[in-house]
């Protein structure tokens, strides 16, 4: 009797120990389902996240190469009409440019033309000269071609002119006592 008990005892050990097996297998698989599953999740939002991104900015290449058609409506409109006829065509580029441009702005396009007499930005602006004035340095003193944003990316920076001092040229003159 004693050694059934002794053999029911020690099954019921074999089982105790099997059980708790199984629920650390359990516990293991279940952490193991959760940690997938947050990353399933987090990689789904990732997703979702850059094909909003996309989507946002898919015209991008497109609207680089419009801006140059732009700078041509855009100097084309500031000429003066001498006839009848051409002021006919002015405004027929301009109702076209117009409309380009509402159609871009839909699309998240902005236009950004500083003033003269702003400061110089360098994050939106690109300084092709720097003129002696006596305004303040890094005035903007002309727009030589308006800049384009897509949303928050810029495209293309705005061509300036900004006032400063002259870089004094150093004589270059090789020294004959070297």
């Amino acid at each position: 009797m004693k050694e059934k008990k002794n053999k029911v005892e020690s099954e019921n050990k074999v089982e105790v120990n099997e059980t708790e097996k199984l629920k650390a297998d359990l516990e293991h698989w279940k952490n193991e389902y959760y940690r997938a599953y947050a990353d399933m999740q987090n990689l789904r939002k990732a997703v979702e996240k850059d094909h909003k991104e996309a989507i946002k900015y898919r015209v991008e290449g497109f609207v680089e190469e419009l801006i140059p058609i732009l700078d041509s409506f855009h100097f084309a409109l500031q000429n003066e009409a001498k006839s009848e006829e051409m002021k006919n065509f002015l405004v027929g580029f301009e109702y076209i440019y117009r409309n380009l441009v509402s159609v871009l702005e839909n699309e998240g396009v902005q236009e950004y033309s500083p003033k003269v007499g702003d400061l110089f930005d360098p994050l939106f602006m690109q300084a092709i000269e720097t003129r002696e004035s006596e305004q303040k340095d890094n005035t903007v003193l002309e727009v030589k071609v308006k800049g384009y944003k897509l949303h928050e990316h810029l495209i293309r920076p705005a061509i300036v002119v900004v006032s400063g001092k002259p870089k004094k040229e150093e004589n270059n003159v090789p020294n004959k006592d070297a």
